[in-house]
């Protein structure tokens, strides 16, 4: 199984403090059938800078560290970036990454409780620019659980998403449970990741939330997800189901 979105590095965000916390993480990961992570600490998020050679020389070092205590798992280089004005003119730089750096998807957090015009405008030109925003997390998002059909308009113009796991068990709440079940149901999501933290409060929780939406949707979607992750590693392009509206609003929060 591949986990595409991890904070498992050390010391770079809110994600693993030490190494020995990256190595339980690792154990934990291995535990539950994952062979392959994608390290994406944040980025431009108002508390944390980390920038393509920092987060390439951090993931060598977990890899090496890894091989040395025979933890079958392989750490690819990747960056949760929040959307900010200057990202494609850091992208150009060789600041930013893209998922295992080789590939075209970008991993981006938008804002929590708005979306503007300014930020369709940021999202569009970085697909002018022939790369593909994923967009992390819309589930927990509360400007989408006000507005999906908002999520609609933006998949419905190439953008994609990713579900964490934790959403899709109740970690987050019976809200977003649901509302992670109905953009599945919707077809507005393309990828299942853990977004793990830690070994305790934000685990990884994959096994889990297959099992979930196998339980609800039956295998051919777990087999979507699944291949959906390997493509992406790819670099090819991803399969999507046709979208539909979420036609009314979900819940109301304030």
């Amino acid at each position: 199984m591949i986990d595409l979105h991890s904070h498992i590095l050390w010391g770079v965000d809110d994600g693993a403090k030490t190494l020995e916390d990256s190595l339980k993480m690792a154990k934990q990961a291995v535990n539950q059938g994952i062979r392959t992570i994608v390290a994406t600490p944040h980025h431009m998020n108002g508390n944390y800078l980390n920038t393509r050679k920092d987060i390439k020389t951090k993931v060598s070092e977990l890899n090496n560290h890894l091989e040395k205590k025979q933890i079958p798992l392989d750490v690819l280089p990747g960056q949760e970036i929040r959307v900010y004005g200057d990202l494609l003119k850091d992208y150009e730089k060789g600041q930013l990454v893209c998922v295992n750096d080789v590939t075209n998807y970008l991993l981006i957090e938008l804002p929590t409780f708005n979306f503007t015009d300014y930020y369709e405008k940021i999202l569009f030109e970085i697909r002018l620019q022939g790369l593909i925003p994923v967009i992390v997390h819309p589930e927990r998002n509360r400007f989408f659980l006000e507005n999906p059909h908002k999520l609609y308009d933006l998949v419905q113009q190439g953008v994609l998403t990713q579900v964490t796991a934790a959403s899709l068990t109740g970690h987050f709440g019976r809200r977003i449970k649901k509302f992670s079940l109905q953009i599945i149901k919707a077809n507005l999501t393309h990828f299942i990741a853990s977004d793990a933290h830690n070994v305790s409060t934000r685990d990884f929780k994959m096994d889990e939330a297959f099992r979930v939406i196998e339980n609800h949707f039956g295998i051919d979607y777990t087999d979507f997800f699944l291949k959906n992750a390997k493509l992406l590693l790819q670099n090819k392009e991803v399969n999507q189901h046709i979208p539909y509206m979420i036609k009314k609003r979900i819940f109301h929060l304030f």
